[in-house]
């Protein structure tokens, strides 16, 4: 049998990570270092492995309840190989270190056992629950594999060069940068989504370091009729951003 899709084979490496294509990732595990990866993204894997529910905290729950921010994991331990992926979403690996990095959790395919995960609240301007409110402050030493839609861009923050990114389409950021979350609109009304701008919550990042911003924004059409009543329609209901529907499956 002979086809063009012989010549998409396995990348052979010595690394931990490995990425297969810009989609689809390689993890070698040594039955030493487990890997906690996103529930459902193993796709494939060789060896001796078993996938286990990580166990989260009743702090862990709490926070998750509270504000719809955490991480729904699978332990991946054994000797072998496993290949993940979501949604044929574009892949990148990025080495975390004492700086610490912060994350919307729903951007997380990946990453090292080692690494210590916690909620944190993003500052508002005007005290508002809404996108980008709650993130991940993730530390420790080790690699986190985050996932885009669409190739994105990497913006390096500076002492004299600071960044205002869309709330909806920042990705992560180093922990070191100071944030504060305001809303983009010249209505004197914050409430009505969106403004007259079409732009809606944005995050200022200043201080030394980098934000990572994706060519997407995993919002509903505008003037789109979401959920029930006015906290689903500004982001805060359970079809809000960070509610159960995501990755643009709007009803």
């Amino acid at each position: 049998m002979q086809s063009p899709l012989f010549n998409h084979t396995e990348q052979q490496s010595q690394d931990r990570y490995t990425m297969q294509n810009p989609q689809l990732l390689r993890v070698s595990l040594t039955g030493r270092d487990d890997v906690l990866a996103r529930k459902g993204a193993m796709v494939a894997y060789q060896g001796l492995m078993e996938f286990d529910g990580e166990y989260q905290s009743q702090g862990q729950r709490r926070a998750r309840a509270r504000t719809g921010e955490g991480l729904d994991l699978m332990r991946c331990s054994g000797q072998g190989t496993v290949y993940l992926a979501n949604l044929a979403q574009y892949v990148h690996v990025v080495d975390v270190d004492h700086d610490g990095m912060t994350v919307d959790s729903a951007y997380v395919l990946a990453l090292d056992s080692s690494l210590h995960a916690e909620v944190i609240a993003v500052d508002s301007q005007y005290g508002i629950s809404g996108t980008g409110k709650y993130q991940l402050n993730i530390s420790g030493t080790g690699k986190v594999a985050l996932m885009t839609s669409g190739q994105p861009l990497m913006m390096q923050v500076t002492p004299d060069k600071y960044v205002n990114v869309d709330a909806d389409a920042i990705v992560a950021w180093s922990s070191s940068l100071r944030v504060q979350m305001q809303a983009q609109t010249h209505s004197s009304g914050v409430w009505r989504r969106r403004g007259n701008t079409g732009e809606g919550w944005e995050l200022s990042f200043l201080g030394q370091g980098f934000a990572l911003v994706q060519p997407s924004e995993v919002l509903p059409p505008q003037n789109a009729q979401i959920g029930q009543g006015a906290r689903a329609q500004y982001g805060m209901g359970a079809q809000g951003a960070h509610g159960q529907n995501q990755n643009n499956a709007w009803n």
